[in-house]
């Protein structure tokens, strides 16, 4: 490796990492603040949240890396140019090709290198973070009791309105419904205040209630005494509970229960599952429409010879399709059509069901398929994305964070969206999920060869002269002529 190369692949490698660092690190914050509701208040140690941002962070890296690659590239090439570098480079005979192509080839690796990272380490932390998620959602908080909303503490759901006091251990207008093994709601308790006796976690909770009453439901075993729907109401100034949490504390944060889920799955996984989606998909619309012409085809329209109304029907009366509504017969032909009018609003109510469950299952094709083409494209992204990159740092010829910083963000968020409104047509078959998920990559190629083709001639991002000199051109002619008019 020339010391050229060595010079611009460091200087460039040493704001990449810099840029990723403090990307990801505002990323991470984000996702703190995302999912903060359900971290709070749980009892958590930190260590498990560490790990689950640690499964998580991996997701980043298709945000984090094509913007960090667009900023860094930017920033190097534009110090070069400003610092004059790149004059010193041409005066020599290198070109802006010639400077570029080390880092080139460390792009094409680090595209080969997304491509394994979006294939592996991406769909493992998935199936980690997405377990560890669902695990953490069945912890109950330290006190067990949130203020506002119905708490689910298996034998009972309990909803208060204010929590106050030392350690909020006072409770203010307490409901409770209690469960019971019919898994019906009988028994129903209402008290104006209530007390915790523990504020710590622990297995037993006690819960103290004051002024209040308690209704049941009586759910008794002969069917006339159910009729009478019996209950009871007992009044009470002081009530006291226990309430066992140890089965919401001891949960089994390794658990994994779903790994198949599209963004789970590998490349060859994706495959396989697509090739099983269609076949299913084709078959159940085969069957729908087997099913649909035998039970309402066009055999429904023919009637038995021996009914009278055959020889006055529609099918044998196309000229006049009323000339069989005769008076001794209208009552008979007015309940065929209202009967024919209600199953055809049956059929149109299956055919719309069954359109949302065709709908359903096609999105869910198209996922794994975007899915699919989402593991190449960040390669394809990243290496375009650094062309646009050091030719936009050769023509505006700035480093630092000032413009560079502005140029990257509206390029990256461009791209961005780009490909959410790919990816999203996809979803609902408005565009091929290849086409969905590749829209992006072509356009930001397209304009990264023609930067790259710009930046190499000297040139601006647009050459205006060549609209700029045509109109001069014709506002001196119509000058001119107005001129001549007058003399």
């Amino acid at each position: 490796m020339k010391i050229l190369d060595r010079y611009i692949l460091v200087s460039y490698i040493q704001r990449l990492l810099s840029v990723f660092v403090i990307l990801m690190l505002i990323f991470i914050i984000q996702t703190i603040w995302l999912f903060i509701d359900e971290f709070a208040g749980k009892g958590i140690d930190i260590g498990t949240i560490l790990k689950f941002l640690l499964y998580y962070s991996p997701k980043l890296v298709p945000l984090v890396l094509p913007l960090s690659v667009l900023l860094a590239s930017i920033m190097t090439y534009g110090t070069f140019a400003e610092n004059y570098e790149f004059a010193a480079m041409k005066s020599t005979g290198i070109s802006l090709q010639r400077a570029m192509l080390g880092l080139v080839i460390f792009h094409f690796f680090l595209g080969i290198g997304s491509f394994y990272f979006s294939n592996y380490i991406i769909p493992f932390t998935e199936v980690k973070s997405f377990n560890l998620r669902r695990n953490l959602a069945k912890l109950k908080p330290a006190l067990a009791i949130t203020e506002g909303i119905f708490n689910d503490l298996g034998q009972m759901n309990i909803k208060v309105s204010d929590k106050y006091g030392n350690e909020d251990r006072f409770l203010k207008n307490v409901l409770i419904h209690e469960k019971t093994p019919s898994l019906k709601n009988n028994i129903v308790i209402k008290a104006a205040s209530g007390e915790l006796k523990s504020a710590e976690i622990s297995d037993q909770l006690q819960l103290v209630l004051f002024d209040g009453n308690r209704y049941e439901e009586v759910d008794p075993k002969k069917q006339e005494d159910k009729k009478r729907i019996p209950h009871s109401k007992v009044n009470f100034e002081r009530y006291v509970m226990n309430i066992d949490l140890s089965q919401f504390n001891n949960i089994d944060l390794t658990k994994e229960d779903y790994k198949s889920t599209f963004r789970m799955q590998k490349v060859d996984e994706l495959d396989v599952s697509i090739d099983s989606l269609e076949i299913k998909y084709v078959d159940v619309r085969k069957s729908f429409a087997n099913n649909f012409v035998k039970t309402n085809g066009i055999n429904i329209l023919k009637y038995e010879k021996r009914d009278s109304i055959v020889n006055d029907s529609i099918v044998n009366h196309f000229n006049n399709p009323l000339n069989f509504m005769t008076a001794e017969k209208y009552f008979r032909h007015k309940q065929v059509l209202y009967t024919t009018l209600m199953n055809i609003k049956g059929i149109n109510q299956s055919i719309e069901s069954k359109k949302k469950v065709f709908f359903i299952h096609q999105k869910l094709i198209n996922l794994h398929k975007s899915s699919f083409h989402d593991k190449y494209t960040m390669g394809f992204g990243v290496f375009f994305l650094f062309l646009i990159g050091a030719a936009l740092g050769a023509i505006i010829r700035k480093g630092g964070l000032g413009l560079p910083v502005v140029l990257a963000i509206l390029i990256f968020l461009s791209y961005h969206y780009i490909s959410l409104f790919g990816k999203n047509a996809a979803e609902d078959s408005s565009i091929s999920p290849f086409a969905g998920s590749w829209i992006s990559v072509v356009i930001i190629g397209v304009f990264a060869l023609y930067l790259t083709k710009q930046a190499s001639v000297d040139r601006g991002i647009a050459n205006f002269d060549r609209i700029q000199l045509p109109l001069l051109k014709l506002i001196n002619r119509i000058k001119e002529n107005k001129y001549f008019k007058k003399s």
